[in-house]
C-alpha cells in the first residue's frame, strides 16, 4: 500500500494577520479618550431614557389658533384642539370643535387660549365676566347697523331740549346676539315701542340703571373708543 503523499509533512501554517498600518493605530491611541467618553454618554442616554417617569395624562382642550377678536363667529381655521396635562386643564374645557364652530366669541381671544363656554355668545346673550347685558336703541337707526359686534363704544344720553349730553355707558361692548325685541330686551333698555333696531351691549352693572333711565328721557348715541 503506497503511503499518502502528504503523510509526514508538517501541517500547513495558519496565513498571519497582517498589523493595522502604524499611523491608524496612532490615530486610535490618541482618540482612546474621545471614543471612551462616547460610550459612556451612549450608556448615559440608555439610562435615563429607561429612569424617565412615564408623560402625565393628558385631555384634548380646543383652544384658539389665532388671535380672535370678541364679535367674531368661529369657524375651523380659528381654533384647533390641543393636550393639556389633565393637571392643568381649565374646568369645562371642551374637547370637540364642533362645540364651538359657529359659535361667537364674547371676549377677544388670544392665540393659544382655551375657549371655555363663558367666552362663547352663542344661545344665549351673554357678555364677558362681571358685565351685564342691556339692549339699547340709539336715536339714529343707522347707528346699529354700523356697530360690528366686538367694538367698544360710549353711550352718551342728551336731552331733547339740546342741554349738554352726559356719559352713561363707557367702554360697552357690542354683542354679537342682537334680535329686535319690541319689550325692550333683557334690562328693558329702550323699550319705547319704536321699530328702530336695538343692539346688545354688555356694561357694567353700575351702568346699567342710568343706561335704563337715560333711555326713557333722554336721546342715546354712541361713541366708538379703543
Amino acid at each position: 500500500m503506497q503511503p499518502h503523499p502528504l503523510a509526514g509533512r508538517p501541517p500547513p501554517l495558519a496565513p498571519r494577520r497582517r498589523p493595522l498600518p502604524l499611523t491608524l493605530r496612532i490615530v486610535l491611541w490618541r482618540s482612546r479618550f474621545a471614543l471612551g467618553a462616547v460610550c459612556l454618554g451612549v450608556a448615559a442616554a440608555c439610562t435615563v431614557q429607561a429612569l424617565r417617569p412615564a408623560d402625565p395624562p393628558t385631555s384634548l382642550v380646543v383652544v384658539a389658533a389665532r388671535d380672535v377678536p370678541a364679535g367674531t363667529e368661529l369657524t375651523s381655521a380659528d381654533v384647533r384642539v390641543t393636550r393639556f396635562p389633565v393637571a392643568v386643564a381649565p374646568d369645562g374645557s371642551i374637547a370637540d370643535l364642533r362645540a364651538v364652530v359657529g359659535a361667537s366669541a364674547a371676549v377677544p381671544l388670544a392665540a393659544g387660549l382655551p375657549v371655555l363656554p363663558g367666552l362663547l355668545a352663542d344661545d344665549e346673550v351673554r357678555g364677558p365676566p362681571g358685565t351685564v347685558v342691556a339692549t339699547v336703541r340709539f336715536a339714529d337707526p343707522a347707528v346699529a347697523g354700523l356697530l360690528s359686534p366686538g367694538v367698544r363704544v360710549d353711550v352718551l344720553a342728551a336731552t331733547p331740549e339740546g342741554g349738554p349730553g352726559s356719559v352713561v355707558a363707557t367702554r360697552a361692548l357690542v354683542l354679537p346676539v342682537a334680535h329686535p325685541d319690541a319689550s325692550g330686551g333683557p334690562l328693558g333698555v329702550g323699550g319705547s315701542g319704536d321699530t328702530s333696531v336695538p343692539v346688545l351691549l354688555a356694561v357694567a352693572p353700575a351702568e346699567a340703571p342710568a343706561l335704563a333711565g337715560a333711555s326713557a328721557s333722554a336721546l342715546l348715541s354712541a361713541v366708538v373708543v379703543p
